[in-house]
């Protein structure tokens, strides 16, 4: 027995409209939203900041006018570090030692979050994927409706 063997009908239409399931969030939008809920540790928020602030211009600018005032007040006579200006190069050295394993800190936790962002990304087009799926088999059945109604109308 044919879909279309019974006289048409609006309310098949909407009967074959109705039977679609309404569409669901995937999963992962939930563990993603409370991965970025979650709270964060002290010391995480603390590397993020750093590296918010280490990778700036206002840093850099500022380290070069704190390494520009320190060689100039050595070299006017207020002299604690002398000209090869070894107690700078210790600074420097330290803030580079200490610097990058919290830089490296903050994108490890980026890069978590870009991975869960990467799942919940595939996962939604996925789930929009058999969205597409669904409408173009109404859209099929809605044709043949249409078919069947325009050929009892031309009989």
């Amino acid at each position: 027995m044919s879909l279309f063997s019974q006289p048409f009908d609006s309310r098949r239409v909407r009967a074959i409209l109705s039977t679609r399931p309404a569409p669901e969030a995937p999963e992962t939008t939930q563990a993603l939203e409370e991965f970025e809920e979650r709270g964060a540790t002290f010391g995480e928020r603390l590397s993020d900041r750093i590296a918010d602030f280490g990778g700036s211009w206002t840093f850099i600018l500022s380290f070069i006018a704190f390494c520009g005032l320190w060689m100039g007040w050595n070299l006017t006579g207020h002299r604690f570090d002398n000209y090869p200006f070894i107690l700078l190069n210790l600074v420097l050295s330290l803030v580079a030692a200490l610097q990058a394993p919290v830089i490296m800190m903050s994108q490890r936790r980026q890069e978590a979050k870009d991975r869960s962002r990467a799942v919940l990304d595939f996962q939604l087009s996925r789930h929009a994927e058999d969205e597409v799926r669904a409408l173009r088999e109404e859209v099929r059945e809605l044709a043949e409706l249409n078919r069947e109604l325009l050929t009892r109308m031309g009989e």
